[in-house]
């Protein structure tokens, strides 16, 4: 008898089966229009959202018998990874009616409970049949949000996972991205029902939680850029980096469960920027500098230095006003964005383990953004941990006076999934306005908004302070603008680029 893990690894790599397309619902991607941008201006995309294959229906090739039921496989057409693979099909979506998926010109409305469907998935579409993919090295994201109707214990999440762009189709799998399949991301989950065209059925453990999930043997593993987790009252952005690159099917001490959390292949906890957790407590929620009872813009900039990703930065645009990011007020770490500097200090000051360095920090990150990443977007709760790492105090037996602990103001009971989902299922997050491309190119707005400073775009954590008068500026430094006061002169091989009236930058020549 083959021991476990050589028949997990001998079923990934057989191709004599594949993950199969149903015809009993019309697959068609809802429109969802974004933006590609330059310092001359922007261009419409005539881009799609897709539904994860995790959440459709998933039934035998000859007739509509369920393949998978609740948390459950039928063992009849499922008794084994392949053929499973033979033996069921994905389907399209009712994407509305089922999911609570709906879309409007450039904006995307999640509901979090839709009769029987908790959460959702989506991925933005070039085409029918690939993804949008994103390079963002020396690039900036920013989309608008509204989640003035999403509370505690919910994440209304936008990220970015190194999944392939064609969602994995092969020989092994006839689906593709065209129906949601190829996820990823660092947590290397174990509750995709396909990996590889191959079904996850061996050793499938349903969960005694969630009536909709479960866990097979094999997980999913790739880098994963968190630009945006939140929910009314807290938000946080986090680099996820793994050691190998790409969709990598784990088994054993690669998926990094339970003990071996640290000894995987990806870094979970990377290394995050919550303004609550970093001790500004006043910065986001309802009524507060940013304030989640309205939309605003989130502004994602990726700062590369001689090809290198070195820092991460966050702006907001919320009444026309630019507000910088929150800069910290724990002891001993400073700076108001991600930098591999920032990240060793946090990990210190709060005592955590430092996977993010271990795994490559920033420059890994930047190598997964050149090769090109996949945008998801979903609304989900947390059968694991509550969601309050992200807005409560974690560990919840942990001090909220800890630095830390304490993640957002939600109780350390407001997360519970059965409470959450039958007291909140009319909650819901709207995304729109998706827009990248050239730094400072994507987002408009006066430089007299709230946060750390009164500067549009100059403050950059630990690593750029505003210019002073006169001298030559480093590339990508602000060198102009409403207000501007420093030198505008740019090194050799570089020129002062308007990319506003409140921005000047020096870019290359």
């Amino acid at each position: 008898m083959f021991p476990t893990a050589s028949l997990i690894s001998l079923c990934l790599l057989a191709v004599v089966s594949a993950q199969q397309v149903g015809t009993n619902m019309a697959e068609n991607h809802p429109a969802m229009t974004s933006q590609k941008c330059t310092s001359s201006g922007c261009t419409t995309q005539n881009t799609a959202v897709v539904l994860d294959s995790n959440w459709r229906w998933l039934h035998s090739t000859n007739s509509t018998t369920n393949c998978y039921t609740g948390n459950t496989w039928d063992k009849t057409l499922c008794p084994d990874p392949t053929t499973c693979a033979t033996n069921c099909a994905l389907d399209g979506a009712d994407y509305s009616g089922t999911y609570g998926i709906t879309t409007s010109g450039n904006a995307l409305t999640l509901k979090f409970v839709t009769g029987s469907n908790i959460g959702s998935r989506v991925y933005l579409m070039a085409n029918a049949t690939n993804y949008q993919m994103f390079t963002l090295l020396n690039q900036e994201f920013s989309f608008d949000v509204d989640m003035s109707n999403l509370g505690c214990g919910l994440n209304g999440a936008l990220y970015l996972s190194e999944m392939p762009s064609n969602g994995g189709l092969s020989s092994a799998n006839k689906a593709g991205a065209k129906y949601g399949t190829g996820y990823c991301d660092s947590q290397c989950p174990h509750d995709l029902k396909f990996i590889n065209g191959q079904a996850n059925v061996v050793n499938w453990t349903a969960s005694p939680t969630d009536s909709n999930s479960g866990s097979g043997s094999v997980g999913t593993c790739c880098n994963e850029m968190d630009i945006w987790e939140a929910n009314m009252n807290a938000a946080a952005y986090t680099p996820h980096v793994c050691s190998s690159d790409g969709l990598t099917a784990c088994t054993g001490t690669d998926c990094g469960d339970g003990d071996n959390r640290y000894n995987g292949l990806c870094d979970k906890d990377g290394c995050d920027f919550n303004a609550y957790r970093m001790g500004d407590t006043t910065f986001l929620g309802p009524g507060k500098t940013v304030d989640t009872k309205s939309k605003f813009t989130v502004v994602t900039q990726f700062i590369a230095t001689g090809g290198t990703l070195s820092e991460i930065r966050r702006l907001y645009v919320q009444g026309g006003k630019v507000i910088q990011n929150s800069a910290s007020k724990i002891s001993g770490v400073s700076g108001n964005s991600v930098t591999d500097s920032f990240c060793n200090a946090q990990k210190t000051a709060f005592g955590d383990t430092n996977s993010f360095e271990t795994r490559g920090g920033l420059a890994a990150m930047g190598k997964a953004l050149a090769r090109g990443m996949v945008l998801a977007l979903s609304i989900w709760d947390d059968h694991t941990a509550g969601m309050y790492w992200l807005d409560s105090n974690y560990p919840t037996t942990g001090s909220a006076s800890t630095p830390g602990v304490a993640r957002g103001p939600c109780s350390t009971t407001s997360g519970d999934p059965k409470t959450v989902e039958a007291n909140q299922a009319s909650n819901s997050v709207t995304f729109s306005n998706i827009k990248w491309g050239d730094l400072n190119s994507t987002f408009s707005g006066s430089n007299n908004g709230g946060g750390s400073t009164t500067t549009a775009t100059t403050t950059t954590g630990s690593t750029g302070p505003t210019q002073p008068a006169g001298g030559s500026l480093p590339v990508w430094s602000q060198c102009g603008g409403q207000g501007w006061t420093g030198s505008g002169t740019c090194v050799s091989g570089t020129v002062c680029n308007k990319q506003n009236d409140f921005y000047s930058q020096c870019i290359p020549a």
